[in-house]
């Protein structure tokens, strides 16, 4: 009874922060033509009622793809319809055909932040409880309520779904997966992932690992026995799954071949300024964004180039967590797998935005209890990244409170800078495979401890200089570079430590043996 106590005094902070944030301005607030991503939404609300399902991915007459074409799958558009029906029975005007654009008022502000509310409480919110009860080691439980507010409190998350404006639904399902799975619910995992992947295509950045771990399953039971009958059984699954999300577009290959055009649009080039790191409308930690200011990458080499570019190092990158996930699948090497695959997409993928970076903190969310130092250092260093969509949309307030007090809550209830130990990092293995060869790993901690208080105190001056200094003329773009490049190289650093610690754990500590 006491630890539900705990967990609803958590969840009930957790809202009101988010209620806070909501007060604030959203993306593209009263910034015509194109308004931002609040228009986007309402705006797939408009189409997705007012219009045949035929006509959702097509460009008509009522419906102009270059504004705010629908460019998610068919999951994003249902709920958009859903949206949109509560809206019509409020306020018709909310999703008028054509002359509902750029609506804005505060009625339809508090509508559209309630959808959000409403998602984070049925999807999100609910998975994060669960799976923070559901944890195995005995420390891990007592704390369940204490890890649950860490993980609600990430400021990223909270920023973009709350501020900037975005529906937390596909992570809340893939968490939703990665719960089941925790609980060998593969085939109600395999659903719930599905779902994930079919409200947003990002979802993507997760699919190897939930891929490698299953398919390591059904190895580990034995292809010519149990083993075959799972493979078979999760393929059915996922077939149906896919299925009943696509059943409406089905009919009609064409209707399919547009939505995946929509979905994919790699043959479109520089006219998606917002997604393609070749134009740099926004600047993105990712390594092709952060090389732009050594080469011109774009000047050098073909688009069709760079996609294969990218596409080889995005593979190898990722190649060593899935072929080991495979070999030896275990829980725990499940969830860094999801954290290593996500953030190399991230790092190195074709088409980038820089909220994808919450796919690869949502996973790091689910090991803050294992290491919850560089769990956190992490997190601070995703929501930095995120500053200048933050600034571009009026969010630096909510950003400068919510940012420190997640690294105060984090420092009290994990007592972060008392874990740097090779041991508590869980880099044990490693330090002993180079044992003899590397003096300083005595001052190990130290170090650590050091780079982390550099590291904030760096991105403490970057934030204060991208808010009050202007840039000189002749570099307008000079604080959104440096925050790019210097996240960038955090993240680098992070890759390669998460390797490090997928590689070298030959225990699979805490895991359930599969059988």
């Amino acid at each position: 009874m006491e630890k539900w106590s705990l967990m609803t005094i958590t969840v009930l902070l957790a809202l009101t922060v988010r209620w806070a944030v909501s007060l604030g301005s959203y993306s593209g607030a009263g910034k015509p033509p194109m308004y931002g991503d609040y228009e986007a939404q309402r705006h797939w609300q408009e189409i997705t009622y007012n219009l045949p399902i035929r006509q959702w991915y097509f460009n008509t007459s009522d419906n102009n793809l270059l504004y705010w074409g629908l460019d998610y799958p068919p999951l994003t558009a249902y709920h958009s319809f859903v949206c949109a029906y509560i809206a019509k029975l409020i306020n018709p005007d909310w999703v008028a055909l054509h002359t509902s654009r750029g609506y804005e008022s505060q009625p339809h502000k508090l509508f559209m932040r309630t959808t959000v509310f409403v998602a984070d409480l049925l999807v999100y919110i609910p998975a994060v409880i669960l799976y923070c009860f559901s944890l195995k080691e005995t420390s891990a439980k007592k704390k369940a309520s204490t890890c649950a507010l860490c993980i609600l409190l990430y400021p990223g998350l909270i920023l973009i779904d709350h501020g900037h404006f975005q529906y937390p639904l596909s992570l809340g399902l893939a968490l939703w997966a990665v719960l089941c799975l925790s609980h060998d619910w593969d085939l109600l995992g395999s659903v719930t992932f599905c779902l994930a992947l079919n409200y947003k295509q990002m979802e993507l950045y997760h699919s190897l690992p939930f891929f490698c771990y299953l398919l390591g399953k059904c190895f580990k039971k034995g292809l010519k026995g149990k083993g075959l009958v799972l493979l078979v059984k999760l393929a059915g699954t996922v077939l149906l799954s896919f299925a009943a999300c696509w059943l409406p577009f089905g009919t009609d290959v064409e209707q399919i071949m547009q939505v995946l055009r929509r979905l994919f649009p790699i043959d479109r080039g520089l006219i998606i300024t917002d997604y393609l790191f070749i134009s740099f409308q926004d600047k993105v930690a990712n390594i092709w964004c952060s090389l732009s200011v050594l080469i011109k990458i774009k000047n050098v080499i073909s688009p069709r180039t760079q996609l294969k570019l990218s596409f080889a190092v995005t593979f190898l990158s990722l190649l060593p967590a899935c072929i080991k996930l495979t070999v030896q699948p275990s829980l725990r090497g499940f969830k860094f797998a999801l954290v290593s695959c996500a953030l190399s997409f991230f790092l190195f993928s074709f088409q980038v935005h820089e909220k994808s970076i919450l796919l690869v903190s949502v996973p790091v969310c689910l090991i803050i209890n294992e290491i919850p130092f560089m769990a956190t250092w992490f997190l601070l260093v995703s929501t930095f990244s995120l500053l200048p969509l933050l600034l571009k949309d009026g969010l630096l307030l909510p950003y400068a409170v919510t940012t420190p007090a997640f690294l105060a809550v984090c420092l009290a209830s994990f007592s972060i800078l008392e874990k740097t130990s090779a041991e508590d990092l869980q880099l044990k293995a490693f330090s002993l495979s180079l044992k003899g060869y590397v003096s300083w790993f005595k001052s190990f901690p130290r170090i650590v401890r050091s780079l982390f208080l550099l590291s904030l105190a760096l991105m403490g001056a970057l934030s204060v200089l991208s808010a009050v200094v202007p840039p000189p003329q002749r570099l307008p773009d000079l604080f959104p570079m440096a925050v790019a490049v210097v996240s960038c190289l955090h993240f680098l650093l992070f890759l390669v430590y998460f390797n490090v610690v997928i590689l070298w754990d030959s225990k699979n500590r805490g895991q359930k043996k599969i059988s």
